[in-house]
């Protein structure tokens, strides 16, 4: 269809939201307070500079989201002459959308606000660019520009080269792992199960188990019947009863604790992912990982190039959410003094926060750091989404027990 259809692209459809400038303004005002703590003595020069990239960091997504979700909807007309919000059939948001060409990223520079820019060094400028591509940039944020542009360059030329020979050097290393046997018949393997930072899974336990052999057989918690019998692969089917059932943890036949004297044997590697069926004799399964490892690494180095030096940072995690509903409970280490204004402050460095479900299966483990302020007690039953503690990620406090 691109014969007989395009998308025609003008300056107004970089809509600048109206939030912008009042985020801008709060975030100045916050700057603004902590120079004032500097200046006061209160706060170090790091702390300072940590705080200040951490709010820009902040401001910036939060421009960047209020943003695209103004660029997604847009209010029309119905045939009876009655408004309502539909999807939006803004060109750079179409664009992006599809997959077609650009980023968010890439949009939130047009129409949102530049954001903070990385030096040379790779050290983060702590004045960011407010101005965006549509309202243009003055002199000091064209400069500041230029940095972040011609680092992007220079990086894309020097990396390209490095990660071919990373590659190299891989394959160099695993090019004699190759499928000898079907079964080496270890019962060893590895426990896997989702992996959980903060609160956020990272991956499913069935991203992660997904086309491996069971190395004991799976049984249901509460039947005790056998869902997956050992040595058979974990495949789609199989895993959307593991999943109805509520197994949390399995263990699986891995290439660490495979016993094939040369090579390795098909149980052990699981999946050829190419063909979908158990990895078949004489497959260079070596030659193939380490070129899975290497391939991304060039894209990383294409990455710089392409968001032009914005200095891409994860804003600092300063509060847990639980994530799904159940009740609190906390293990033994956690200990906690309430203060004058009735808070409760936690005073170990070990503590955490689970929630469980109605059958008592952990459903998720919080790591709570000292000094935070806890929202719920111990036994509470909560909905998903509830605020279960908060903290200043940069400054730790010193809190007398009694």
């Amino acid at each position: 269809l691109a014969t007989k259809a395009g998308i025609s692209i003008s300056i107004d459809d970089m809509l600048i939201p109206e939030e912008k400038y009042k985020v801008i303004s709060r975030a100045e005002k916050e700057v603004k307070e902590i120079e004032q703590q500097y200046s006061s003595g209160l706060v170090t020069q790091g702390e300072r500079y940590n705080k200040v990239v951490d709010i820009w960091g902040r401001a910036g997504d939060e421009v960047g989201k209020a943003l695209m979700s103004h660029l997604s909807n847009q209010t029309v007309k119905d045939r009876h002459g009655k408004d309502v919000r539909q999807e939006s059939f803004n060109s750079i948001y179409m664009m992006a959308d599809s997959g077609a060409r650009g980023s968010a990223a890439q949009i939130r520079q047009l129409a949102g606000m530049r954001g903070l820019m990385a030096k040379p060094d790779g050290s983060i400028i702590e004045t960011p660019i407010t101005a965006n591509f549509r309202e243009g940039l003055n002199v000091l944020q064209y400069f500041i520009s230029t940095h972040g542009a011609r680092k992007g360059l220079a990086d894309t030329a020097l990396k390209t080269a490095n990660s071919g020979y990373l590659t190299r050097r891989l394959v160099d290393v695993t090019q004699d792992l190759v499928v000898t046997e079907q079964d080496c018949g270890t019962a060893n393997g590895t426990n896997m199960r989702a992996l959980v930072e903060g609160g956020e899974v990272i991956e499913s336990l069935r991203d992660r188990v997904l086309g491996r052999v069971a190395a004991v057989d799976v049984v249901s918690p509460e039947t005790q019947d056998v869902i997956v019998p050992a040595g058979e692969m974990l495949d789609e089917d199989v895993l959307d009863l593991v999943e109805a059932v509520g197994i949390d943890e399995i263990k699986v036949r891995t290439a660490l604790t495979c016993e094939t004297r040369y090579g390795i044997c098909a149980k052990c590697y699981g999946r050829d992912l190419g063909r979908g069926t158990l990895v078949t004799n004489g497959e260079a399964v070596g030659v193939i990982a380490a070129q899975s490892i290497g391939e991304p690494g060039t894209q990383l180095t294409m990455r710089t190039f392409h968001i032009g030096g914005a200095a891409s940072r994860a804003a600092v995690v300063s509060s847990v959410e639980a994530k799904s509903a159940g009740t609190v409970r906390f293990t033994a280490t956690m200990r906690y003094v309430t203060n004058t204004k009735g808070e409760q402050v936690v005073i170990t460095r070990s503590g955490e926060v689970l929630v469980t479900d109605d059958h008592g299966r952990e459903r998720e483990r919080h790591k709570v750091p000292y000094g935070a302020t806890l929202f719920v007690k111990d036994g509470m039953v909560i909905k998903a989404g509830t605020l279960v503690a908060n903290w200043d990620p940069l400054t730790r406090p010193i809190i007398t027990e009694y």
